[in-house]
């Protein structure tokens, strides 16, 4: 998953629970890593020639995701790999294509040509050399996964973080409050550094943002957000954004995790009237002028918004 885990829980079957969690998450880290053997890297590897069996879990991530790009109108779109690819941000070989690499790139960009068979989960890309990045997907996934190994466990008071991405919160702490969660200040190197403090209960959390890999080339910074219709990173006027979904809504984990990304390239005014049409989905944007956007309901848990920052007017 390429991040730092935490898993924390109380309760008589606490430690069956965790244990229990990091095996699941073992499980679909080399299901849907990029790990040569992995589920996706064969999906890929065969693009354009032939149908792949895959784990259910992946199947379920695949399918889930192809809906929300319909959703989207394709301005989310995991099918975006072949520029993950392409860019390699993150990398040491990290560069900015030109402009005709990009565009034969985007010719492969296109999540109708997702192929699915259900009856036997299987995947197909329907062109060669295209690519599909569960990386918006994955962690929210878990998320939901190692949630219900929790409820199996009769966890009711437990942290789920898969690198602050991705999170869930289990009931209230031990003090009996709500979790109280530092969303990280997009602009500073330092790991305290807090654009503010949310509070969560029984809720999914996931943040994404122009930080987290990136480089900055003749003053422009490049991150690892695509824009599918462009190829290029998003330029929506969002660093960074977080989204709360409540854990009545199916797959509150993975939704949450795709929506920062959709919402990111959305921007703010786009994201705001998604979210708002959405039950039991709250967000908070950070726009690139330092305004930040909120729901009421992200708003009414929110705390210490740092200086650096204003409220959106």
């Amino acid at each position: 998953m390429d991040t730092t885990v935490s898993l924390r829980a109380s309760g008589k079957e606490a430690k069956e629970a965790v244990d229990e969690g990091f095996d699941r998450l073992d499980q679909l880290d080399k299901l849907a890593g990029q790990n040569e053997d992995s589920d996706v890297s064969r999906i890929n590897a065969a693009a354009g020639r032939e149908y792949v069996q895959v784990d259910p879990a992946v199947y379920e991530m695949i399918e889930y995701a192809k809906d929300y790009s319909a959703k989207s109108q394709g301005e989310w779109d995991i099918t975006v790999g072949v520029m993950t690819n392409l860019w390699r941000i993150g990398n040491d070989d990290q560069h900015v294509p030109s402009a005709d690499e990009i565009s034969r790139a985007l010719m492969k960009v296109n999540y109708k040509d997702i192929l699915l068979r259900p009856e036997d989960h299987s995947v197909m890309l329907a062109k060669a050399g295209m690519a599909i990045d569960l990386g918006g997907v994955a962690k929210g996934y878990a998320v939901d996964e190692i949630r219900k190994i929790y409820e199996k466990h009769h966890i009711e008071s437990g942290l789920i973080n898969l690198g602050a991405s991705s999170m869930y919160a289990v009931g209230k702490t031990s003090k009996g409050k709500p979790w109280r969660i530092g969303i990280k200040h997009p602009r500073s190197d330092d790991d305290k550094a807090f654009l503010g403090i949310v509070s969560i209960e029984n809720q999914a959390l996931s943040t994404s943002g122009d930080y987290e890999r990136y480089f900055i080339q003749d003053g422009v910074r490049y991150h690892h957000i695509f824009d599918p219709r462009t190829g290029y990173p998003a330029r929506s006027g969002v660093m960074s954004d977080s989204i709360i979904i409540d854990g009545s809504v199916p797959h509150a984990g993975m939704l949450s995790d795709m929506m920062t990304t959709i919402v990111f390239v959305l921007g703010p005014q786009k994201g705001m009237e998604l979210v708002n049409s959405m039950e039991g989905v709250d967000c908070e944007i950070t726009g690139t002028d330092n305004a930040v956007y909120m729901t009421q309901g992200f708003k009414d848990n929110f705390s210490d918004l740092n200086g650096d920052f204003h409220f959106s007017e």
